[in-house]
């Protein structure tokens, strides 16, 4: 085999192995840091807050009473609130559809913090009426009460559900 041969099957082969390493280093880095929020979204939430007379986008539009749905029952919570966290003071109806928690732009509450997943977890509704909180395979955890969530576990009124610096409750 030629010299010439052998030095460009060897420059190919590294070319190839760096390849491997920066899409390696890309994934291990998506997946540390998830998607991007932009400044654009978190502004807007910080501005509905900074204004409580200006009116709610329509997923976080909140009642006035837990009389909206015809199926709730005496002492259901109506409301999920944003207590902790750069989303402080954001409410979210509970209306029987399930509210999704994360990074991702789609999310119901989409979460500004490095401790959250694109897709972190979920709240939703049993047939019973009864909230449920699942931890969607996050990194870092979903904590009811201190103790962290390995299988959807039903919420009591009150407990505060913790995703990395935002804690989030269910309330009347």
């Amino acid at each position: 085999m030629s010299e010439l041969t052998l030095t460009v099957m060897r420059l190919g082969f590294l070319a190839v192995l760096w390849l491997f390493v920066i899409v390696a280093v890309q994934v291990i880095r998506s997946d540390l840091f998830g998607t991007r929020v932009t400044q654009r979204a978190s502004r807007r939430g910080a501005e509905q807050a900074a204004r409580p007379g200006r009116q709610q986008p329509p997923q976080q539009r909140s009642q006035p009473s837990g009389r909206g749905g015809g199926r709730q029952r005496r002492g259901a919570p109506t409301k999920l609130v944003v207590s902790e966290g750069t989303l402080t003071g954001t409410t979210v109806a509970l209306q029987g559809q399930t509210i999704t928690l994360g990074r991702a732009h789609d999310s119901t509450i989409v979460l500004d913090d490095d401790y959250a997943s694109s897709r972190h977890a979920r709240i939703y509704p049993d047939r019973d009426g009864q909230w449920i909180v699942e931890d969607l395979g996050s990194t870092n955890g979903t904590y009811l009460d201190r103790t962290r969530l390995t299988t959807p576990t039903p919420i009591p009124l009150g407990a505060p559900i913790r995703i990395g610096k935002t804690v989030i409750e269910l309330r009347k």
